[in-house]
């Protein structure tokens, strides 16, 4: 017969282990079908998952943590801070990046090497128990089971917020077969009347609170998003290239978060902001040599690029122009859609020029109408009083 220490004993030792290892907050849950999974089937069927097909593949594996863990009994959520330097502001020719993504390392692989350290010392602990270790790609709703472990409450924007950090943090969970002393539930919400994240919102990405339209959300058009952005939330990104932060930098809790104790979130040069100008000048080999190990790597070149030229069309720039061209002749049909829709916000002759020269080659039927169309808005601006 397997025997194990005292949950509470086990427990106690797992959290100071994680906190050794960086984790700020560690909160013990049982592994139950979760609370939020009936709204979970609700967004999907709404069609506000988007092009993520890979959720609604597995919902009935987001009922049941076994399907992550079989035989799953407890569950350990974790957060990791990741607030380090304010955003810069940008000038002519920089896009936004998502603070999370300013590192030199993508965070799936520096949590998933804490999970295996923190794996490792649990087995000194317990050696019969399972365990596994996960990280926001297994089917599993971190939130509702953060909330369960009592680490916050989810907030208005869906986010998880805690009093004390904020929301500008990684969850992470492990998962194993054994019984844990299970902290109290976070049941009360502390976002009150306050709607800013809901308001600050250009795309209008949330009909509801507590609710996410994907399909209109910044960090979902910029990431997740495989094909052109739909012309009319283009405007709404602004100069954001790879996510968005909008609804989190305004939030009270925020002005809590702690600074991130980890060396590799601290930004690397250009990263806040980006320079897009030189992006175009990238093939893919020296793409993936830049941002192989970043959460950049994600979109691709392809996607990047697309929403490189969106900025800029954005907020144009002269300096921009010689760019944009090369990217209205690249060999991806994405990128060079994205660059004649930013090319018709140009008032120059190299522009419409750019443009004409390329109707009489393009043959891909979106891209032309990409070039019609900005044509059509360089002539109604010229004409306009």
């Amino acid at each position: 017969m397997k025997s194990f220490p005292q949950p509470s004993t086990l427990t106690h030792s797992l959290k100071n282990a994680a906190r050794r290892l960086g984790f700020l907050h560690v909160g013990a849950c049982p592994a139950v079908s979760p609370t939020g999974i009936d709204a979970f089937r609700d967004w999907l069927a709404a069609g506000y998952a988007g092009e993520m097909q890979y959720l609604a593949d597995r919902v009935e594996a987001y009922a049941d943590p076994g399907h992550v863990l079989a035989g799953a009994r407890s569950i350990v959520m974790l957060t990791l801070p990741y607030r380090t330097d304010d955003a810069r502001p940008t000038a002519a020719g920089q896009g936004r990046v998502s603070r999370y993504a300013w590192g030199e390392v993508d965070y799936h692989d520096l949590i998933h090497g804490k999970l295996k350290a923190l794996k490792r010392e649990f087995q000194q602990l317990s050696a019969d128990a399972d365990i596994r270790g996960v990280v926001d790609t297994a089917p599993l709703l971190e939130r509702d089971f953060a909330q369960l472990a009592g680490l916050g409450w989810i907030g208005k924007n869906t986010l998880l917020l805690n009093k004390h950090a904020g929301s500008l943090f990684f969850l992470a969970a492990l998962l194993t077969s054994i019984e844990l002393d299970y902290d109290d539930p976070h049941d009360a919400s502390h976002c009150g009347t306050c709607t800013a994240c809901l308001d600050v919102c250009p795309t209008d990405a949330f009909p509801a609170p507590h609710v996410l339209d994907a399909t209109r959300c910044i960090s979902y058009l910029t990431i997740e998003l495989r094909g052109p952005i739909p012309r009319d939330l283009r405007p709404g990104l602004g100069e954001w290239v790879f996510g968005c932060d909008l609804c989190q930098d305004v939030c009270p809790w925020n002005s809590k978060a702690p600074q991130s104790a980890e060396p590799t979130f601290i930004p690397q040069s250009g990263s806040n902001p980006l320079e897009l100008i030189p992006l175009f000048d990238l093939d893919d080999d020296t793409f993936r040599a830049r941002f192989r190990k970043s959460p950049i790597w994600r979109p691709r070149r392809r996607g990047l690029l697309r929403n490189a030229a969106i900025a800029l069309g954005n907020r144009p720039t002269p300096t921009a122009v010689p760019a944009l061209i090369k990217g209205l002749n690249d060999d991806e049909p994405l990128i060079r859609g994205a660059s004649a829709w930013a090319l018709g916000k140009y008032d120059c002759d190299a522009s419409r020029q750019a443009l004409k020269n390329r109707a009489t080659l393009e043959t891909d039927p979106e891209v032309i109408e990409e070039i019609q169309l900005g044509l059509q808005e360089r002539n109604c601006r010229k004409i306009a009083p």
